[in-house]
């Protein structure tokens, strides 16, 4: 488990309530990984949906931005961090054995250590 990360970004809407804000929040986790710090993602409250595979395969919100699959590819082969509230999974009916085998299941005390110790953050909500 991931116990501290430099950059945590926080999303909270899924692709069908707000796709820009998934677009900004793998944007700026990438230039955070790009500016040599370390970075994680946490999906919370509907994002949760977002941890199942292809979810993000068609969301495209145009230029200048990168349509979301491939800022969440890069940002996994560069080294980024996927965390999916477990909680928020329950609460939602998504089963762990559902999402993507890349993303890591964290707690509510895991999203606490990690907002508490990184060097900043971005919540989308």
């Amino acid at each position: 488990m991931l116990t501290t990360t430099d950059y945590v970004g926080t999303l909270f809407d899924n692709s069908e309530s707000n796709s820009r804000k998934i677009t900004l929040a793998f944007t700026m986790a990438g230039v955070a990984l790009k500016k040599g710090h370390s970075a994680s993602v946490i999906l919370m409250v509907d994002a949760i949906h977002l941890a199942l595979p292809n979810a993000l395969d068609n969301v495209d919100v145009g230029a200048p931005f990168e349509p979301a699959g491939r800022l969440l590819e890069a940002f996994i082969e560069k080294g980024g961090q996927v965390l999916v509230c477990k909680a928020c999974m329950v609460h939602n009916g998504v089963e762990e054995s559902a999402i993507d085998k890349r993303f890591t299941v964290i707690s509510g005390d895991d999203v606490v250590e990690l907002l508490m110790s990184a060097k900043g953050s971005l919540q989308l909500n």
